[in-house]
């Protein structure tokens, strides 16, 4: 039990210290990268969610990540990147994600996460505080005001929503436990 739980966290250390893009690439470069990740998992929402498209139109801006993770036996965890957007200003700010989970499991997941932001100050927190999640997001689907506005996202915090989307669509729900999203230093 010991040596796996050693094995767990050194493969948990090797992948969140695995840089996302290749060492020579320039800044620009790794920018244009998220950038058309991005608009690929924004393209994939749209397909999977068609009311998420004049959601995110109308909303204050938007943040997309694209993750990798993975749980072996009682620890997992994933990195990755994205950009968030304001549209009011269309200024893009560089992103990186860490999790970190517990609890019994073995698997791989590559899944995508949009987060909508209805108002100025949840997408400035976000982007300028850093933001964590230390528990599972559990909320309806609705806002209770937009109907199926929201189809599919789920309530994280007051005016954030998440849609997240596995290579199969969307997924059901969003587990964010334990996931601190940053500015990208190297890339701001």
């Amino acid at each position: 039990m010991r040596r796996a739980l050693i094995f767990c966290l050194a493969a948990l250390a090797l992948l969140l210290n695995t840089p996302s893009f290749a060492a020579e690439s320039t800044v620009e470069e790794e920018r244009a990268e998220i950038r058309k990740t991005s608009q690929a998992i924004l393209r994939q929402l749209y397909q999977s969610s068609p009311a998420a498209r004049k959601r995110i139109a109308a909303s204050a801006g938007y943040a997309t990540f694209s993750n990798f993770g993975m749980k072996i036996f009682f620890a997992g965890g994933g990195a990755g990147s994205g950009v968030a957007v304001n549209n009011r200003t269309k200024s893009e700010i560089f992103m990186k994600m860490v999790e970190v989970q517990a609890g019994f499991g073995i698997g791989v997941k590559k899944f995508s996460l949009v987060f909508v932001f209805d108002n100025e100050n949840a997408l400035t927190d976000f982007v300028d505080s850093g933001w964590e999640s230390s528990a599972q997001a559990t909320a309806a689907a609705t806002d209770g005001k937009r109907g199926g506005a929201y189809q599919g996202a789920v309530l994280v915090a007051p005016g954030v929503y998440v849609y997240q989307m596995t290579d199969k669509g969307l997924a059901l729900d969003a587990t964010l436990k334990g996931t601190k999203y940053y500015r990208n230093s190297d890339l701001n």
